[in-house]
């Protein structure tokens, strides 16, 4: 293996990379710099009802953005709260690539919804695009791996729940916690075969999604005083789904940079660091 390609015959499923500003498209230009072949997943018509809205190009634009659809690039839109879209997905990279070695699950819906507001609607709807199908992604994944082809990876994606309250957000971190608690049994079932599960909490990421006064408070409670980048988290994943992490596995990993919640609360009016 040429050591400044490790992941060189290796493919990889990224789901969740409808965006340029966003981490899958970062974790995939990372991931076939270190010589993996990638597919992409995406689903534009939930970013399109989100405040931050879907590319404006598309998924052509995040495929240009990478260098355009290629022998070791290509992308699939499906809508993972259908139950038979992860099976497809799975099933369609293993068509298009001839194997799936590394399984990122990086797609979520976002359901901002407080107490007083929550509905049955937006609680089954995250529970089955944020659990159900990374369940069924990864059981689809574990009935097709080739073993004969070495180590698997399997990396989820959880958010900051465990570390402090997110009241409005309550179906979103509902189903993020799931997924936090099914990691280490997950790894358990599929120790045996070589394949490592682990899940990623990258804290506040600038992707694009925030209004400059929550962007501006949010930097300042940071260390380092800015966002962590799409690019740093795809540094991490890259190693995490490469050949040098099989030690790790069963583990939910904080990579926050240090980030304060409790700066992060305090409304920014006289704040002697504002200087927008």
């Amino acid at each position: 293996m040429n050591a400044t390609e490790p992941l060189a015959g290796r493919v990889a499923l990224v789901t969740g990379a409808g965006r340029r500003a966003g981490i899958g498209a970062a974790v995939a230009a990372r991931l076939r710099a270190d010589g993996g072949r990638v597919m992409l997943h995406s689903w534009s018509a939930h970013d399109a009802e989100q405040p931050w809205g879907a590319d404006p190009g598309g998924p052509d634009a995040v495929l240009a953005a990478l260098g355009g659809q290629a022998t070791d690039l290509d992308h699939i839109q499906l809508d993972l709260a259908d139950p038979g879209s992860p099976a497809a997905l799975v099933d369609r990279t293993i068509d298009r690539f001839g194997a799936l070695d590394l399984l990122v699950i990086n797609h979520a819906r976002s359901g901002d919804q407080d107490l007083a507001a929550l509905t049955a609607t937006e609680l089954d709807l995250c529970w089955a695009v944020n659990t159900r199908a990374p369940l069924l992604l990864l059981q689809a994944y574990a009935a097709r791996f080739d073993d004969r082809r070495g180590a698997g990876r399997v990396l989820l994606f959880t958010s900051g729940q465990h570390l402090g309250p997110m009241p409005a957000e309550l179906p979103y971190i509902a189903s993020k916690g799931a997924l936090h608690q099914l990691t280490a049994s997950l790894a358990e079932a599929l120790a045996d075969r070589g394949i490592t599960v682990n899940c990623l909490n990258p804290g506040p990421v600038d992707t694009g999604y925030a209004d400059p006064e929550a962007h501006r408070r949010v930097a300042r409670a940071f260390p380092a005083g800015r966002w962590t980048t799409p690019a740093e988290i795809a540094d991490l994943v890259a190693w995490l789904v490469g050949p040098h992490s099989q030690l790790i596995t069963g583990q939910v990993l904080n990579a926050e940079a240090g980030f304060r919640r409790h700066l992060e609360a305090v409304p920014l009016v006289n704040d002697p660091t504002d200087r927008a």
